[in-house]
């Protein structure tokens, strides 16, 4: 079982937080998943029809976290939220990223709802996970450069368990430790939003989509939701 927990100067910070944990348990990371490939491939042509774009930064979604960068001391435009550079990326290249099927489903389903997502390897996660504001000290390897060790800077909004941070910038950028891999068979997912009062029907409509795709590969899904009022929940 893990602890995921909002820290109290981070609720109050940002009053109008949701995030929606879902939790994959058994999961079957190989071979085909032909509903992930065909949400992939469906996003792609409409973008190549010109009847759907990814948000971007002029949208109300986007702009909420560009905001919330800036106040903890980041510059979104340098360092962009992940659903951000997602569409970005997107945008210009006319396909989406293929890692493994547990990751490109909730990239799709990310950047259809215009919502930052993230994912943990929960058995390689030690204690709890905490969203908190960093004290400097921390360390992170980012995804992909397992040689590299960077300390986030005291006050950037973090996600960290008790050996060191697992996204920086709130949800830049995902840790190395706790990736997901084709192998991994104990997933957290997670989807947030700055404006439940405005958006938090897309935060749930993204959460059971990404269900929706997982079942067919997992033993066990689940859902759980994370707030000020509700600021801890056990997975």
């Amino acid at each position: 079982m893990t602890v995921f927990r909002i820290d109290p100067a981070v609720a109050n910070a940002f009053p109008d937080t949701l995030i929606a944990v879902v939790t994959a348990t058994g999961l079957r990371g190989h071979g085909p998943w032909p509903a992930t490939t065909a949400a992939l491939q469906d996003l792609e042509q409409q973008l190549a029809d010109g009847t759907w774009q990814p948000a971007d930064e002029t949208d109300p979604r986007i702009e909420a976290w560009h905001t919330a960068y800036r106040s903890f001391g980041t510059n979104p435009r340098r360092i962009r939220p992940s659903v951000d550079a997602l569409g970005r990326r997107f945008t210009k290249k006319g396909t989406l990223p293929r890692v493994n099927p547990a990751v490109d489903s909730y990239n799709a389903v990310s950047v259809q709802h215009g919502l930052p997502a993230g994912a943990f390897d929960l058995d390689h996660v030690t204690g709890r996970i905490a969203i908190r504001y960093a004290d400097g000290t921390e360390e992170f390897t980012p995804l992909g450069e397992p040689g590299t060790t960077e300390n986030p800077k005291p006050g950037e909004i973090v996600y960290a368990d008790t050996t060191g941070v697992l996204t920086r910038h709130w949800n830049h950028r995902d840790a190395h430790r706790t990736r997901v891999t084709e192998d991994s068979t104990h997933v957290a997912f997670v989807f947030e939003t700055l404006h439940v009062s405005r958006d938090g029907h897309l935060l749930k409509a993204a959460a059971l989509d990404l269900q929706g795709l997982l079942a067919p590969h997992t033993g066990q899904t689940a859902v759980y939701y994370l707030s000020p009022d509700q600021p801890q929940v056990t997975v």
